[in-house]
């Protein structure tokens, strides 16, 4: 009556594939320039904020 079904698979993402696939040192780079980029970005939000 009932059968177990397989779930559907996707196509992997660029960033499925980076996770999986690039070294310790790659991933430790990106994510530097990821949290860099995010901080300047809340420093320039807080400053519109104090300035309003």
């Amino acid at each position: 009556m009932f059968g177990i079904t397989k779930a559907k698979t996707v196509p992997s993402t660029p960033f499925a594939d980076f996770i999986r696939n690039a070294s310790s040192g790659e991933k430790k780079r990106v994510y530097e320039r990821v949290l860099k980029k995010a901080t300047e970005r809340q420093n320039r939000v807080l400053a519109e904020a104090a300035s309003k």
